[in-house]
């Protein structure tokens, strides 16, 4: 088969592995992250078909984050015991099986259960397909690497709703889960073709003290958030869930600290650029998962658009992010990300003064707007997060990495619904529905803000490391004048 052609770059070429592994792995990694979005705009389809709430039927979307989140802790230890290809084509028929059972639910507690399987796989996609890329590729690289990594990101948030709404309107919610199956089995049959599926070697033994604190301390967290607020009350059983949450996760913390080979590598947070590159993958996830699932619904609740216009209303997001991704990898990754990061926070501001009669061309350009915001910002982070580490260390931080982007997201989902269910609760009219989307938004921009602040730190960084090098440069130059 012809490999995937790549542009060379001042780097040098791609090698053939690599160009292969790229094109095998980019399969799995579009659809866990279209996955990731093309439900949002079937929300309200969902809640009238399945007779359930907001509230629960939100838990379609929050269930999969979540699950993506729990495993991806564990897929640095299982790619080192099974092999990277090996554990990356078991993930994808995870993945590809998973989908299968969504597509056939008779309910939202069906559906919601075969999400969380279907999580469990696609979390480990992105991950296990990183280090296939890395391990193939020289430092030098690096950068275009992760801009290749990007693409998925980027396109998720244009493809998915838009796909999602028209095969909603024009067939049924569940083809938006059979549109995964043939893809699913062609990653899988070009994966056994085309990647190493070399032996996995001594790991170690799993850690599954940490495995089972970290996914209770998300899973309480994203859950107790999530339901405070739904009832009219304080519910005891969402305080309990959340206490629960944090203490493992204090627990998670203290017993990562003192084992000998911790299922995460804590230590790594020694270095300031590496935590502030963490906090803003964070923040960053939350404001864009969680942003991502109010226009579907401002769209077809307030201006009473069916899903296909709703999901191509939100293209021009991702087509922002599209035409951000070609500069990601250009100048610094500090300074981009916090370039980045103030786009996002100016361009969220608009969506707080949402009304009933908003411009959809208003609209339109400023999601362009927001989307390259957000382009600039996540991958450049994470950029500089490698950056801040030895090279061996990489392995260690990729898994962290993608679950603090991932469990963001679940809980700015987890959040944001129950701020929006609580908006729209005792408002009937459109223009009173739209004031509480604005209200919303202001808990998106509260978080876009929050996110820009550790950008900050990496962009001072990268700013002073360059002061010092034409320092350095013009000493070396007056040293060989004399």
């Amino acid at each position: 088969m012809n490999d995937v052609m790549i542009e060379a770059g001042p780097t040098g070429p791609f090698s053939p592995g690599l160009r292969r592994s790229v094109g095998v792995v980019m399969i799995g990694a579009s659809l866990s992250f279209l996955d990731s979005t093309i439900v949002n705009v079937a929300l309200h389809t969902l809640s009238a078909d399945l007779d359930a709430g907001l509230g629960t039927v939100q838990w379609v979307v929050t269930a999969y984050l979540l699950a993506l989140a729990a495993v991806i802790p564990v897929t640095g230890w299982a790619a080192r015991r099974f092999g990277a290809a090996r554990l990356y084509v078991a993930a994808l028929a995870v993945f590809t099986a998973g989908s299968v059972l969504c597509a056939c639910s008779q309910s939202v507690g069906m559906l919601i259960a075969a999400r969380v399987l279907q999580g469990v796989g696609g979390g480990a996609i992105m991950p296990v397909g990183t280090m296939i890329w890395t391990a193939q590729s020289s430092k030098a690289q690096m950068g275009r690497v992760m801009a290749l990594i990007a693409v998925p990101i980027v396109l998720a948030p244009t493809l998915g709703p838009a796909i999602g709404g028209l095969l909603i309107q024009g067939i049924d919610w569940r083809a938006i889960f059979w549109l995964n199956v043939p893809f699913g089995v062609v990653g899988i049959v070009l994966a056994l073709w085309l990647l190493p599926l070399g032996k996995g070697r001594d790991a170690g033994r799993l850690d599954v003290i940490g495995l089972i604190l970290a996914s209770a301390g998300v899973v309480g967290i994203t859950y107790g958030l999530a339901e405070l607020g739904v009832a009219a009350g304080l519910d005891p059983a969402a305080i309990v869930a959340l206490l629960a949450g944090l203490a493992a996760l204090a627990g998670f913390v203290v017993h990562a600290l003192r084992a000998k080979r911790p299922l995460l590598d804590l230590r790594l947070y020694a270095s300031r650029e590496f935590t502030a590159a963490s906090v803003a993958q964070f923040t960053l996830g939350a404001a864009n998962f969680g942003g991502m699932i109010l226009m579907p619904l401002y769209f077809q609740i307030v201006r009473g658009e069916d899903v296909i216009l709703a999901g191509l209303l939100l293209a021009p997001t991702g087509l922002g992010a599209l035409l951000a991704a070609p500069f990601t990898d250009r100048f610094g990754a500090g300074i981009t990300s916090f370039t980045g990061a103030a786009i996002l926070v100016a361009s969220t501001i608009p969506f707080v003064f949402l009304t009933a009669t908003t411009p959809y061309a208003l609209l339109c350009l400023v999601m362009v707007i927001r989307g390259v915001g957000f382009g600039l910002s996540i991958i450049p982070a994470m950029t500089a997060a490698y950056q801040a580490l030895p090279p061996d260390k990489i392995p260690d931080a990729t898994p962290q990495l993608n679950v603090l982007q991932r469990v963001g997201g679940a809980i700015g989902t987890a959040v944001l619904t129950v701020v929006l269910t609580d908006q729209l609760r005792h408002q009937a009219t459109p223009a009173g529905q739209a004031g509480g989307f604005g209200t919303t938004f202001v808990w998106v921009l509260a978080i876009a803000i929050a996110a820009a602040v550790p950008t900050i730190l990496l962009a001072h960084t990268e700013h002073q490391a360059r002061l010092r090098a034409n320092a350095s440069k013009l000493d070396e130059a007056a040293d060989a004048g004399h």
